[in-house]
């Protein structure tokens, strides 16, 4: 179609192609979640059904985008890693962290109601994004290191502040003040000695966060079909190539190995989870 002579405004619209050879991580957060999760009564300190639900979407996200290799996700935050090499949109990142941040979004809208059985949607939620390009694979470790050290940190905090307010009857002033300056032992002291919880016993989602990777699905074996003697003796030897007039059956290709993406709630800090994927960070 011949352009108007309004098309020059086009020319005001900047390129903004990320580093090519770069590793991407997409990171989204709920905006205004504090005050969405007390308006939709999420439990305190976690809502296993809000964890959940962001874990629906996470998985809906990556199986439309297969070059999302890796999901890490907490509280109303996630993490998610691209192949080095993906050419998603040209790399440009206006259009990845657009599409990317409202499919995440209409998701979790759509699938609330599976959720929240008796909570209707007050008002719709959002989510900001953004892009972080890394040169390494250490600094993608790293960053997923530190997203789950966060996790412990704010899983701790939060556990045995809402013990002291749920069961030790304080403000949440007071809870404040009591775990103002504590390290990670004092915490844990707290909850032991007055709550009788037992922190390394709390539920991993909770202090790990939720882990989402592709997995490979096994292919059923190859039933094996014995054929009876009298049968066998009748049926004609396959012809070789010379007597098919020299043509060669061409080889099938290689059947690329189905995946199915899972929710695990484990250790992404030493070694053993990226040993275990030697493959993850390399295309």
């Amino acid at each position: 179609m011949a352009g108007s002579r309004f098309a020059y405004v086009r020319k005001f619209e900047l390129p903004d192609s990320l580093l090519p050879g770069t590793f991407m991580v997409f990171r989204l957060d709920g905006h205004s979640f504090h005050r969405f999760s007390d308006i939709h009564n999420f439990a305190k300190p976690n809502d296993l059904r809000a964890l959940q639900l962001m874990d629906h979407a996470a998985r809906d996200l990556m199986e439309e985008y297969p070059d999302i290799i890796l999901g890490f996700g907490e509280s109303d935050e996630f993490s998610f890693l691209l192949r080095k090499s993906t050419d998603l949109y040209n790399r440009r990142q206006a259009k990845i962290v657009s599409t990317l941040t409202s499919l995440f979004t209409s998701s979790y809208v759509f699938h609330w109601s599976s959720y929240f059985l008796d909570t209707p949607l007050q008002y719709p939620p959002s989510f900001d994004g953004r892009i972080v390009l890394y040169p390494g694979e250490q600094q993608i470790r790293d960053y997923f290191a530190w997203r789950q050290a966060d996790t412990h940190i704010n899983n701790l905090y939060n556990t045995a502040f809402w013990a002291l307010v749920q069961q030790g009857g304080e403000t949440t002033t007071q809870a404040h003040h009591t775990l103002r300056g504590t390290v990670s032992k004092e915490k844990h002291e707290i909850l032991f000695s007055r709550f009788q919880i037992n922190y390394n016993q709390v539920d991993e989602q909770y202090r790990k966060g939720s882990v989402l990777v592709r997995q490979e699905i096994p292919e059923p074996p190859t039933a094996q079909v014995t054929i009876p003697k009298e049968l066998d003796d009748n049926i004609p030897p396959v012809p070789e190539p010379s007597q098919t007039g020299g043509k060669k059956t061409k080889p099938k290709r290689d059947v690329k190995q189905k995946t199915k993406i899972v929710v695990l709630h484990c250790d992404i800090i030493k070694d053993e989870f990226w040993e275990a994927r030697p493959d993850l960070l390399h295309d």
